[in-house]
């Protein structure tokens, strides 16, 4: 005996909703198998639930173009930041900078290791780190600015990180939110379709198994075989 399985893609969920709708043409009510009430449902939220897949595959597109840019961004801020931290200690390891200084970087003066930027918050922390230190140290300490890399050209690209990252959570938070009304809405609608099939299986109910298989299917019913089991 087949099984029936809901439709497991937004895809197929479609297909079987408008396969239903189109059932009900040319019928009456004292010969439907599903009821006008549920139909219209399926009328209703089929429009709406196009829309929602078409809404959440945007935002994925968007989202995953998004992250091929994004990427190289940070790379690149990593490299500036990791940089500029070396050729900090190697200033204070030539005593052209005073080690304490190191402490307005947020750098222990006798830990000359770099720190962990293998994260994105890692590489904002520190970027927002060594951009204060080196400013404040210039104002109020005075002496010779780090060169190659300058901080002006550190925090060109920390702050096209910063933005890009900014605008990546955004990307993603509205990807969330389509993706929420998304999953919403299949609950809604694989209850339609499973009280559609419920009827139909029904009102079929009676007549013999090949006849009633080939008349749910017409309603969109999806029906599987077990391994080895005979198809009818």
């Amino acid at each position: 005996m087949p099984y029936r399985r809901l439709p497991n893609t937004d895809t197929a969920r479609i297909a079987t909703l408008e396969k239903a709708i189109g059932m009900e043409i040319g019928q009456t009510p004292d010969r439907q198998p599903a009821s006008f009430k549920t139909l219209n449902q399926a009328k209703v939220i089929t429009p709406r639930f196009v829309a929602a897949v078409k809404q959440f595959r945007f935002h994925y597109d968007e989202m995953a173009k998004f992250n091929k840019r994004f990427q190289p961004l940070g790379k690149m801020a990593r490299l500036y930041i990791s940089h500029f931290i070396q050729v900090l200690n190697m200033t204070v390891q030539r005593n052209e900078i005073k080690a304490e200084y190191k402490t307005l970087y947020a750098l222990q003066p006798d830990d000359f290791t770099l720190p962990d930027l293998s994260t994105e918050q890692a590489l904002i922390d520190w970027g927002e780190h060594i951009i204060k230190g080196e400013n404040e140290r210039l104002a109020q300490r005075g002496g010779t600015p780090i060169y190659n890399p300058t901080i002006a050209k550190v925090k060109v690209h920390y702050d096209i990180f910063a933005e890009a990252r900014y605008s990546r959570d955004r990307y993603k938070k509205q990807m969330q939110r389509s993706l929420d009304i998304l999953n919403q809405m299949r609950i809604e609608v694989d209850a339609i379709i499973l009280d559609i099939w419920n009827q139909v299986e029904a009102y079929y109910g009676n007549l013999p198994l090949e006849q009633r298989l080939e008349k749910c299917r017409e309603y969109g019913v999806i029906y599987y075989y077990r391994k080895n089991e005979k198809t009818v």
